[in-house]
């Protein structure tokens, strides 16, 4: 099967092509990571052997925490409680990610955001304010910071959120990004403090260290942005030394409208796997072993992740 083949991701070899992405579990307890999650992530790694787990995301700053029991690297004491995760995750036989994080105005501090503009289709919606340069540079930073933590607590990779209507993907979408300086308008702008977040960090964890990025491609809504879109920020962001492009919604979330056939995102991942030559992360809608390989078959990815059936059942892979 072409799931269980191996793949080189920067200077790291995984065992197979099937990945756990991130999901919030709400097994913290205020924030803070527990035995229980622990144990929660050791089950699907020594059950179902995913290549790799991302683990769900991890705030860089309190200012950024999405909730209020998101876990959080934002600091150096939480190294450890980090480090119960990398190694119930290696125990149990699988690779290490951790998801990197700043929600923006999508979360539950002060709302910033690229614009003064809110979040389309978003129910609890608070108007936020613009940051300014200075601060997008101190957020670049906080992120190396954060991605340097996560490298002392074992991981094997970092991965940059970019999707599902949070910070960064707050700059990417036309929806939510209207400056006009040079984080605003055209496309290679509004990617810009993904790619400047994204060097921040490999100059944080050098050359041995995957960094994977995590895009909301395509909006899917009016006006928003689109796959070819998400073909050229893609080609844009390997160029600036992503090792992973991990491909989901933006302002759409982690759905695609109209869509619920496995790898709905493949028509974007398609597009994006033809302008770059690092591996492709497509997930969606996979909810069996068939499913999976038939996308790697089709060349829709290199690697396909399975969320909510992995979430449900830690030995999904044995089914």
């Amino acid at each position: 099967m072409l799931l269980d083949n191996t793949i080189t991701i920067g200077a790291l070899t995984v065992d197979n092509r099937l990945v756990m992405p991130p999901m919030q579990t709400n097994k913290t307890d205020r924030g803070h990571v527990t035995q229980e999650l622990a144990r929660y992530y050791h089950e699907r790694a020594a059950f179902s052997h995913p290549g790799i787990i991302i683990t769900e995301h991890s705030c860089v700053t309190e200012a950024g925490r999405a909730a209020e029991g998101q876990i959080s690297i934002a600091s150096d004491e939480r190294i450890e409680e980090q480090r119960l995760l990398t190694d119930a995750i290696h125990t149990g036989g699988s690779k290490a990610f951790v998801q990197l994080n700043h929600a923006g105005s999508n979360g539950v501090a002060e709302a910033v955001s690229a614009s003064a503009v809110n979040i389309p289709a978003k129910l609890l919606n608070r108007r936020p304010r613009a940051l300014t340069v200075d601060e997008i540079r101190e957020i670049e930073g906080q992120f190396a910071a954060a991605a340097l933590r996560a490298v002392q607590a074992g991981y094997d990779g970092v991965e940059i959120h970019c999707a599902h209507g949070y910070l960064l993907n707050q700059f990417y979408s036309p929806l939510t990004n209207k400056r006009t300086d040079e984080y605003g308008g055209c496309l290679e702008n509004r990617l810009r403090i993904t790619r400047e977040t994204l060097e921040c960090v490999r100059s944080a964890v050098g050359g041995a260290i995957p960094i994977a990025v995590r895009l909301g491609g395509a909006d899917y809504l009016p006006g928003g942005s689109t796959e070819e879109d998400a073909a050229e920020a893609c080609r844009l962001l390997a160029e600036a030394g992503a090792d992973l492009l991990d491909l989901s919604g933006g302002m759409c979330f982690f759905m695609r409208p109209g869509h619920l056939e496995a790898g709905y995102f493949s028509s974007m991942s398609e597009k994006v796997r033809a302008a770059v030559s690092v591996p492709v992360l497509l997930t969606g809608g996979v909810k069996t072993v068939a499913e999976a390989e038939a996308l790697l078959e089709a060349g829709k990815a290199d690697l396909i992740g399975v969320g909510r059936a992995l979430l449900k059942n830690a030995a999904w892979r044995a089914q």
